[in-house]
């Protein structure tokens, strides 16, 4: 099993990060709030080079071999217990770590906020209240404090909108939606708010299509 992964972050995109560490480059599936650690204050900076570690869950299956990677243990922790309930595996648990910070979903899960967790895709009422019933009385024992990451990287300019859309789309995409209604999406986001980050762009996204 593989406990975290440290190296040089050799690419990075809202929804994977490659580290190389010892001469192999892993790839890593992460969340959006991964993506802001990573690439530092909410910036889309090309981030190469710099050293980073990731705490990682491996999902094996017959026909595939997932990584995903959290900056603390505690969002992993979060993550891996979201994927304990019927239903919900890798890219649901991702979509949910990346529509909220890990300190939102479990106060949102311990609270019985159906609302909060039906705004999701892919999340109908029954499947929020499921997630509910099955984690409220264990997610408060995540602690989400112990180990508050740092951004690695110095902050960079914002990216021009055609830039933002560009990886929006992409993550979207590799989220699992279609390319045209992600396009569509994303157009209306950034003319509400042309100066949105990639990171916002997508959290809104996440709650329109």
């Amino acid at each position: 099993m593989i406990e975290y992964i440290q190296g040089e972050l050799s690419e990075l995109s809202p929804t994977l990060a490659v580290i190389e560490a010892a001469g192999v480059g892993y790839a890593i599936n992460i969340a959006l709030t991964t993506f802001t650690q990573l690439s530092g204050k909410e910036r889309t900076a090309t981030a190469a080079g710099q050293a980073c570690r990731l705490y990682c869950t491996e999902i094996i299956r017959e026909d595939t071999h997932e990584l995903y990677g959290f900056p603390t243990k505690g969002e992993r922790q979060l993550f891996e217990m979201l994927m304990t309930v019927s239903g919900i595996g890798g890219n649901t648990a991702r979509l949910v770590m990346s529509a909220y910070s890990a300190a939102d979903i479990r106060q949102i899960i311990a609270t019985g906020n159906v609302k909060a967790l039906s705004s999701i895709k892919g999340f109908g009422p029954k499947t929020a209240q499921r997630v509910i019933v099955d984690l409220k009385d264990k997610v408060l024992k995540v602690d989400l404090g112990a180990d508050t990451p740092t951004n690695l990287f110095d902050e960079e300019p914002v990216a021009a909108d055609s830039e933002v859309k560009t990886e929006a789309v992409s993550a979207l995409t590799m989220l699992g939606f279609a390319a045209a209604a992600s396009s569509k999406a994303v157009d209306k986001i950034l003319t509400q708010n042309p100066q949105a980050t990639v990171e916002a762009v997508i959290r809104q996204a996440l709650k329109l299509l």
